[in-house]
């Protein structure tokens, strides 16, 4: 089995993986599953009321994992994805609890532009459960050999990608009336916020 089967094989049995996005390696797991979602935050050492991010293959998948977001935010969801962001839009069913941290009513998501081993993995499971491979405040490992050693061993499966670009996503919250930007990361604040039209504004 290569890595990518190892990694599809573990995701579908439940375990979290270690795998290459286009920012830094990722923990990953199935988002459908709230025991999934449970380990990888265990593993990590994360608590179950900080958010993680629901990341989709693309955008149309996206849509139907989180199918309220189609007509209102979907024009900006085309417009800003796939990309090094995560958007923090309106979750009125409260779609993946278990993602949500504190807030159901808003959700963190991803379609990342990535090619290689986690494409083939997207493509074959369609969603994922995602958020940095390290502990909970550790630096975010932009290669296999930086995330720690006890997650790494853990993990149901570790793709290798080499090294990365190592800047995490931007993360942008889209639910209220001005976008804020909760986390500058690879895309500036000020480019991005000027691409939404709005004055910067950030927390």
């Amino acid at each position: 089995m290569s890595a990518v089967d190892d990694a599809v094989a573990a995701i579908r049995a439940g375990e979290p993986v270690v795998l290459p996005f286009d920012t830094v390696y990722g923990l990953a797991a199935d988002p459908n599953s709230e025991q999934s979602v449970e380990r990888l935050y265990r593993l990590k050492g994360r608590d179950a009321t900080q958010p993680s991010a629901l990341v989709a293959r693309d955008v149309d998948h996206l849509l139907e994992c989180v199918p309220e977001l189609r007509g209102g935010p979907e024009r900006l969801v085309r417009e800003l994805l796939p990309g090094p962001l995560t958007l923090v839009l309106p979750n009125p069913a409260a779609r993946f609890r278990w993602l949500t941290g504190t807030t159901p009513s808003a959700i963190g998501v991803r379609v990342p532009d990535v090619a290689g081993p986690t494409a083939e993995v997207l493509a074959r499971v369609g969603a994922l459960a995602a958020t940095s491979a390290n502990h909970h405040g550790g630096t975010e490992p932009a290669a296999l050999d930086d995330v720690p050693d006890d997650i790494g061993s853990q993990a149901g499966a570790t793709v290798d990608a080499g090294r990365l670009a190592g800047v995490p996503s931007t993360v942008v919250d889209l639910t209220g009336d001005e976008p804020r930007i909760l986390r500058e990361g690879a895309v500036a604040a000020a480019d991005l916020l000027r691409r939404l039209g709005a004055s910067v504004r950030s927390t």
